[in-house]
């Protein structure tokens, strides 16, 4: 071979490499749908760990409020567009879309550790013990409540607090003139937003969505008693404009000195506790979820998770980049460069036996008791034809919720009355269930 030949063959060989290095374009690209919440923002951050680790995949992000996320993921996962490998979902769909087909089944390896996962929030994502998704963090419900207005305001609540008692503070801690509101509430309409908590209040004054013939409930007097109260709070106790407010919302209300009481998600108990965020660091009590004329059904169980649609041609990395993701190597990680205050809870024992997470976070017992206490096959008074409990676990409820949420939500903004609005919300979903084919 002559010289030029074997620079040419040289120079051929370095060519394919290149070409073939990750640095060239080459890598595998994983698109992922995700939320626009703090935990998947710090996921987006830390992710740079991972690229560099795994050199041959590359993240690219779609980073959406929850009810847009929502709806981008749905038409992707129905019509097999296929425009996302990596999708964060919750536990409603997971066991829907897993039976359907359209997600695809993740079996980690051995040294993911199932059994650390915390048994309902494992369950949620599965079929017939198969998962189709991977917990990133989990969640129940439960109540905040400044301890400093409390002592101001000479008021005692209970570790489980009634709806009753949770009004009575909430009026007395009321001061609109000094820039704080009695109680902060889902407010912004839809099936994951205003009808999360409004669920759990019907389930606890003994109400339910459809009686064991699937047929609505909604003009019962269950549903009248919850949404009565619920209407109450936000329009003499709320503050202006509480038909907007969702999660994110309330949680920078709240973090501002601006609520005396929130209801809503355990995993706001990190946020609101972080003295580099919220004003009130070190003055919140952590409470269950209050309660009506039953304790049950008052606390809901969810968790944002990461699925692989089955229309994803990039299986594999997937899965790789999802067990990293949701794994207790993910968790150390978010310890070491963000503090034990900053890691994503409610997804496994080892959290939660962890003395460090359990100094950074005052919530942690009572999101881990929350979560235990959550049923979602018995989550109502009398028995229900549905497994969930701040849903519905039927193809038919996301548009349900929304719809009936969207009723509720008009009642904050006008005079109509809770007998008119929850009798015509009964007809809408009556006539949706009819079509569906529920009954005839």
């Amino acid at each position: 071979m002559t010289v030029a030949q074997r620079s040419g063959w040289l120079v051929a060989i370095t060519l394919c490499a290149s070409l073939s290095s990750p640095r060239a374009g080459l890598a595998t690209e994983l698109v992922i749908a995700t939320v626009n919440n703090g935990h998947m923002i710090t996921l987006q951050n830390l992710a740079r760990d991972f690229e560099r680790t795994h050199p041959a995949i590359r993240l690219k992000w779609v980073t959406l409020e929850e009810g847009q996320l929502r709806q981008q993921i749905t038409r992707d996962i129905t019509t097999q567009e296929g425009r996302f490998d990596i999708m964060t979902i919750g536990a409603y769909e997971a066991p829907i879309w897993g039976q359907r087909g359209w997600l695809k089944a993740i079996e980690p390896a051995p040294s993911y550790d199932l059994p650390d996962l915390l048994p309902p929030i494992r369950q949620s994502l599965s079929v017939n013990g198969r998962l189709y998704a991977l917990p990133f963090y989990g969640e129940s419900s439960m109540t905040m409540v400044r301890t400093d207005l409390l002592k101001k305001a000479g008021i005692v609540l209970s570790a489980n607090p009634t709806w009753e008692q949770i009004k009575t503070a909430a009026r007395q801690m009321h001061k609109p003139a000094e820039g704080v509101y009695g109680i902060c509430l889902r407010g912004k309409p839809g099936w994951g937003e205003n009808i999360s908590l409004l669920t759990t209040m019907v389930n606890t004054f003994g109400g339910q969505w459809f009686d064991m013939a699937w047929k609505p409930q909604l003009d019962t007097p269950a549903w009248k008693a919850a949404v009565t109260l619920y209407v109450d709070l936000l329009k003499h106790l709320g503050p202006p404009g509480a038909a907007a407010n969702g999660y994110n919302e309330n949680l920078a209300l709240f973090s501002a000195g601006r609520c005396a009481i929130w209801v809503d998600a355990t995993v706001a108990g990190a946020f609101v506790n972080r003295p580099d965020t919220s004003r009130v660091a070190g003055k919140v009590a952590f409470l269950q979820a209050p309660t009506g004329t039953i304790p049950k059904g008052a606390h809901w169980l969810w968790t944002w998770a990461l699925a692989i649609p089955a229309s994803s041609t990039r299986a594999q990395a997937a899965q790789t980049f999802i067990e990293w993701a949701t794994s207790r190597e993910y968790l150390r990680l978010v310890a070491a460069q963000q503090g034990w205050a900053a890691v994503p809870s409610g997804t496994r024992l080892s959290t939660y036996a962890e003395p460090a997470f359990r100094r950074a976070n005052a919530h942690a017992e009572v999101e881990r008791q929350a979560i235990a206490s959550a049923n979602p096959k018995d989550s109502t008074r009398l028995r229900s034809p549905y497994v969930g409990v701040q849903w519905a676990a039927i193809p038919e409820f996301q548009a349900i919720g929304t719809v009936v949420g969207q009723q509720i939500s008009q009642l904050l903004q006008s005079e109509r009355s809770v007998d008119d609005t929850l009798n015509r919300a009964q007809q809408v979903v009556d006539r949706k269930m009819r079509d569906a084919l529920y009954y005839r």
